[in-house]
């Protein structure tokens, strides 16, 4: 995936959620997902949607040779910064495969 994209997604989500918590606090960002059943409904498919990405990332970093604990943490506490930030920090396939190669 293109880094540019992936940088400018982050700092485009960063102001937004910068914004929102110096608006309205952490809680107030989750206690609207629990007003309504429209709300919950967007707040289950961001955990649905949350949830097949941490599967992935589980398993490409395995694959990767890479801990994917602290990208699982983050994507926990602050929803897809961790899948952003994994993307960021990922290595091109080729490059990577290069490295297993190197190290058998």
């Amino acid at each position: 995936m293109n880094r540019s994209l992936i940088i400018l997604t982050l700092m485009l989500f960063g102001a937004l959620s910068g914004a929102a918590l110096w608006y309205h606090g952490y809680l107030g960002i989750l206690m609207p997902h629990f007003q309504s059943f429209g709300a919950g409904q967007v707040f289950a498919d961001l955990v649905i949607a949350l949830g097949l990405v941490m599967i992935w990332m589980w398993q490409d970093a395995q694959k990767m040779q890479r801990n994917p604990w602290p990208w699982l943490g983050i994507t926990l506490v602050a929803g897809s910064f961790g899948p952003l930030l994994y993307l960021l920090t990922r290595k091109p396939v080729s490059e990577a495969q290069a490295d297993m190669v190197a190290q058998d």
